[in-house]
C-alpha cells in the first residue's frame, strides 16, 4: 500500500504533509517485505560498504534490529545512502521508512520537520582534529585558522557560536559530504576538520598516515544522534523505539545474541517478557510475541552492537564513555517492559 505524495520544493514544505500523509507504516513494510532504512554515503562505524558490498555499523545494525522486530528477518532491508542535505527530505516524501544516519536529536529538527527522533544509539559531541605538526594543543588555539566541515549539518552554526564566544575569527570550507571533508583537510585545503568526535575517529581511519593528526580534548557541544521516523505514525515511532529500548534493556540484564534462547525459556520473569515468552509486549505494539527475541538473536543487544562496530578492539577504537550502561556511569538508560 504505496503512498505517493506531491512535494513542495524545500525541506519545511515537506514537513508540512508529512505527519499526516504516512501513517500505517508498518502495514507498508510488511506488504514490501522490507523496510527501506536511510544511511550515510560512507562513515566507518556507523554505516559503510565492507569489502563484499555488506552496509556494516552501528546505525545499519539499528536498521536490521527493526526489520528482525518487524520482519522476523534482519537481512531484510534495502539500505539507502543519503547525504546529510538528503536525509530529511527522504524520510519526510516516504523514500525510507526510517532514517538511522548519525543525525543529532535537536529542537528544530524534532518540532519544525514533521519528525520524530525515536532514541539515542549514540552520544556524541563535536570536537576538532588537527595534523600534528600545525603544533596545536587546544581548541582555544584555533583563531585564524581555515575549518572544513560537512553541510547540512549541526556542525556549522556549533562552529560559529564556539568562535563567536571566545572572540575568534576563522575561514569556513564547506563540502558536501564526510568523505569530502576528510579529503580536503587531507590534502591541505585546511587545517581544521570539524564533525562528531566519533566521526573524526572515523574518519581519521581512511587518512594517508593516521598518525599524523590528533583530535582536540575539547567537546563543544551535545550530540545525541539516533533514529528518525516521521511523525503522524505513533504506531510505527514505537516499534523503532522499543526495538533500541528492548537492545538497552538486554544488555542491562545480561541477554545476548548467544544466550537469547536460554532466557526466553529460563526462569527469569523480566527477561521472559522481554524475550516474549510472557506477557504481550509484542501485540501491544502489532507486532509478533518474539520481536525482541528476533532482535536481540539476530542482531545483538546494544554493548553488542557497540563492541563490534565502534569499541575498542575495532579500528576506531571507542571506549563505551557516556554510551555506557546507566549502571556502569553511563547515559544507555530504557524503560522496563512491563
Amino acid at each position: 500500500m504505496k503512498r505517493t505524495l506531491t512535494i513542495t520544493t524545500g525541506v519545511a514544505a515537506a514537513a508540512m504533509v508529512a505527519s499526516s500523509a504516512f501513517a500505517g507504516t508498518l502495514d507498508d513494510v510488511k506488504s514490501r517485505g522490507m523496510l527501506s532504512c536511510g544511511v550515510s554515503t560512507g562513515l566507518p562505524g556507523f554505516s559503510e560498504l565492507d569489502s563484499k558490498g555488506n552496509m556494516t555499523g552501528i546505525d545499519a545494525d539499528v536498521c536490521r534490529a527493526v526489520a528482525a522486530a518487524v520482519l522476523g528477518d534482519a537481512t531484510k532491508v534495502s539500505f539507502k545512502p543519503l547525504t546529510a542535505k538528503e536525509r530529511f527530505t527522504a524520510l519526510q516524501s516516504g523514500e525510507i521508512d526510517m532514517l538511522s544516519r548519525n543525525t543529532t536529536w535537536t529542537h528544530t529538527r524534532d518540532t519544525s520537520l514533521g519528525l520524530n527522533f525515536a532514541g539515542v544509539n549514540y552520544y556524541d559531541g563535536q570536537g576538532f582534529m588537527v595534523k600534528k605538526d600545525l603544533g596545536v594543543k587546544s581548541a582555544k588555539d584555533l583563531s585564524g585558522a581555515t575549518i572544513c566541515l560537512q553541510a547540512g549539518t549541526t556542525t556549522e552554526l556549533n562552529v560559529s557560536d564556539y568562535f563567536r564566544e571566545h572572540g575568534m575569527k576563522y575561514t569556513l570550507v564547506a563540502v558536501e559530504t564526510s568523505s569530502a571533508s576528510r579529503s580536503a583537510f587531507d590534502s591541505g585545503r585546511c587545517d581544521v576538520l570539524t564533525s562528531d568526535q566519533s566521526q573524526l575517529y572515523s574518519l581519521r581511519t581512511k587518512m594517508e598516515d593516521p598518525n599524523s593528526v590528533v583530535v582536540l580534548p575539547e567537546i563543544i557541544s551535545k550530540e545525541p544522534l539516533g533514529p528518525v521516523v516521521r511523525q503522524g505514525d505513533d504506531q510505527w515511532f514505537n516499534i523503532v523505539r522499543w526495538t533500541l529500548f528492548a537492545q538497552i534493556n538486554a544488555e542491562e540484564m545480561g541477554i545476548t545474541s548467544a544466550n537469547a534462547e536460554a532466557a526466553k525459556n529460563g526462569t527469569n520473569p523480566g527477561k521472559k517478557r522481554l524475550m516474549g515468552s510472557e506477557g504481550d509486549a509484542g501485540s501491544k505494539l502489532g507486532l509478533s510475541a518474539d520481536w525482541a527475541f528476533n532482535a536481540i538473536s539476530q542482531v545483538g543487544n546494544y554493548g553488542e552492537m557497540f563492541e563490534r562496530n565502534v569499541g575498542l578492539n575495532t579500528p576506531l577504537a571507542i571506549a563505551r564513555g557516556v554510551n555506557a550502561l546507566w549502571t556502569k556511569g553511563g547515559l544507555q538508560y530504557a524503560p522496563p517492559v512491563r
